[in-house]
């Protein structure tokens, strides 16, 4: 019976469970974890009472934002950020949500930064967008959002992109689920031309580990990075909450 899981839609690539699985193994803890995979957030209630004997979750795309409304208690930087990640299931059975994906994307980020990276362009508007604008945020490193359409947050839409723009922001941050596996040749539709050496190009995928984007990016004599190292310091973020108190 799972302890811990995740919550998300089309999870087979995910990489918490196999990152749990393998801690719990090592540090010798009789805890598991498990995938559920839903098509619809209503269906989570259902997870909740199927398995009593969870303790905590994590939550991917697409519901880290519409996952909030089931939850009693929200702590501050989720509240702020309006996107969570991790659910801590207390003792009591109340919910609370938290976001542990600003802090591995800071932290992951931080020793690739150089003083060129002024700005930062954020392909995509949804919940995990929330959580890298946080980061950003506490890099003081000013940034914009990019979406399909016009919406409140995002300053640009793709087809508004222009190599000028492109070169004004020499962070791009793939923040939308373009180019993961199978769709491994699909990647966000921007000017790559205007991608020089002084840029910084990061995606949050991770499966493939170059995503046709990064390629892009290299091929332009761009640094890149994968989600990889973002998703292991937040899952031991997460872990950090599961077990304190």
């Amino acid at each position: 019976m799972p302890n811990f899981g995740l919550i998300g839609k089309d999870i087979s690539y995910s990489f918490s469970k196999t990152h749990f699985t393998a801690k719990f193994e090592n540090d010798e803890m009789d805890y598991s974890y498990e995938n559920f995979d839903i098509d619809d957030i209503s269906l989570f209630p259902s997870i909740l009472k199927k398995h009593p004997e969870l303790l905590g979750l994590n939550v991917t795309i697409p519901y880290k934002e519409s996952i909030i409304s089931y939850l009693d208690d929200l702590n501050d930087i989720a509240k702020e950020i309006g996107a969570v990640n991790t659910i801590k299931i207390e003792s009591s059975g109340k919910l609370k949500g938290y976001n542990t994906d600003y802090y591995g994307f800071e932290k992951s980020i931080q020793p690739l930064l150089k003083p060129n990276h002024k700005n930062a362009l954020i392909l995509g508007t949804g919940g995990a967008s929330k959580g890298i604008a946080y980061g950003l945020k506490n890099l003081n490193i000013p940034y914009d959002f990019v979406s399909r359409s016009h919406n409140v947050i995002a300053k640009f839409t793709y087809d508004e992109l222009t190599e000028a723009i492109i070169k004004s922001y020499q962070i791009i941050i793939n923040c939308t689920p373009i180019g993961t596996h199978p769709n491994v040749n699909e990647c966000p539709d921007i000017p790559y031309d205007a991608i020089t050496s002084e840029h910084l190009l990061y995606d949050l995928i991770y499966n493939p580990i170059q995503t046709k984007f990064l390629i892009c990016g290299e091929i332009k004599g761009a640094a890149i990075t994968n989600g990889f190292r973002m998703l292991e310091l937040q899952a031991e973020k997460s872990w950090d909450i599961w077990s304190m108190g």
